[in-house]
């Protein structure tokens, strides 16, 4: 791990020594690679995205409107298609030119993805590259053809599993208590972590409901992540990577997918983008003995917590009302906020700036205290409290003027 030696010159007048100029070099070449892998990705992406979407109206690979949809004219899907491509073209193309800059010595590359994804990292690697495929695959052959329901979600659990079998699984802290046999704790683990990555891969595909929404909030949760991953562990530069490029991709497709949107990401793009955040979400570290509270691993929650709130309260309302909870409909977040007066653009407006919010929190939780840790998650149940009131509001109002 690196420990920054910055705080003790910069008060006191002391020269810098060379280690510290070194140190602050080393910095400032990382994020000029952060910088570039942001900028080239984005820039591909809004390039590829235009082309993508000339082919899928060549070949009427479009979204018709319907009952429980909000456009009035067919809109290409196939979005996804330029973001999946941007991504893992970004990755295999630099990391070939990386083995063949030291002459097939895996070097900086072996030594980064063992400290970032730990024993097994290249079968971790395939892991997460693999299940991200098969993710893409599913989403893209519903755009086109059309999946069952129960067919994508069985696809999704063997995406999951293939992650747990390659060494990819959540950590929990009483999973490693004595009084937990190891199988039953590995069996635990195995079970939370595919449930999580199942449940977020779907949260991120109900919430692409709205010109530029599901796109925005993962821009945001990416960067939500990026500051949240402990910013001095050499060992998480991978990972930061990962979401850099991954951000890249999708503010290129986004740029194309604001209203009045021109493209859809499809099934094929939200799809993999849940299971793409849900995943960084596991190996990630956000969590440091030293520096942090334990609660702090709660970080990806805060930062998807907008996809989460309205998967839950969609899930709610539907059993409510006696109607099965996956049954589409038209009442999710952004649905209720257009009741409430909004436009669609407003409404959107609205959820990024809340996605934004609560992401900054979720930024800051693996570096405050306990008692700090606490007061952000107050805030951002408290923000979440208050949307429910102002709904409520809106409803008992509606109803009273009829």
């Amino acid at each position: 791990m690196r420990q920054s030696v910055l705080p003790g010159y910069i008060m006191g007048g002391t020269p810098m020594p060379r280690q510290l100029l070194t140190e602050l070099g080393m910095i400032a070449n990382q994020y000029l690679v952060y910088a570039y892998a942001l900028g080239l990705s984005f820039l591909v992406a809004l390039g590829l995205t235009e082309a993508v979407r000339r082919f899928a109206l060549r070949r009427n690979i479009v979204d018709h409107p319907g009952a429980r949809k909000i456009h009035v004219a067919p809109i290409p899907l196939l979005g996804g298609v330029a973001v999946v491509i941007t991504f893992y073209g970004f990755l295999l193309i630099h990391v070939c030119a990386l083995l063949v800059m030291e002459r097939y010595s895996l070097g900086w590359l072996e030594e980064n993805l063992r400290l970032s994804l730990g024993e097994g990292h290249r079968t971790k690697l395939a892991g997460i590259a693999g299940g991200g495929l098969l993710i893409f695959a599913l989403g893209l052959w519903d755009d086109v053809r059309r999946l069952s329901p129960w067919a994508k979600l069985a696809g999704q659990l063997v995406a999951a599993g293939l992650l747990v079998w390659c060494g990819i699984s959540i950590k929990l802290f009483f999973v490693d208590s004595p009084w937990l046999p190891g199988p039953i704790a590995a069996w635990l683990s195995a079970a939370v972590t595919i449930t999580w990555i199942v449940f977020m891969t779907n949260s991120l595909n109900l919430l692409d409901n709205m010109d530029g929404l599901c796109g925005g909030v993962s821009v945001i949760a990416a960067c939500s992540f990026f500051l949240a991953v402990q910013s001095h562990e050499t060992e998480q530069e991978f990972v930061r990577l990962l979401l850099v490029v991954f951000a890249g991709a999708m503010g290129g497709f986004l740029y194309h997918n604001l209203n009045p949107a021109r493209i859809f990401m499809g099934d094929a793009g939200a799809l993999f983008s849940g299971f793409m955040l849900a995943t960084v979400a596991v190996v990630g570290t956000f969590h440091v003995e030293t520096t942090s509270s334990r609660i702090a691993v709660t970080a990806p929650l805060v930062a998807l917590s907008v996809p989460l709130f309205d998967t839950f309260s969609v899930m709610y309302l539907r059993w409510r009302g006696g109607q099965s909870i996956m049954l589409g409909d038209k009442r999710h977040f952004s649905h209720r906020l257009v009741d409430l007066g909004m436009t669609t653009r407003q409404a959107v407006e609205f959820i990024l700036l809340v996605a934004a919010v609560v992401g900054l929190g979720g930024a800051l939780l693996p570096t405050t205290t306990m008692s700090g840790t606490l007061i952000i998650l107050g805030q951002t149940i408290g923000v979440f409290l208050l949307i429910v009131l102002l709904m409520n509001a809106g409803k008992n109002r509606g109803g009273n003027r009829q």
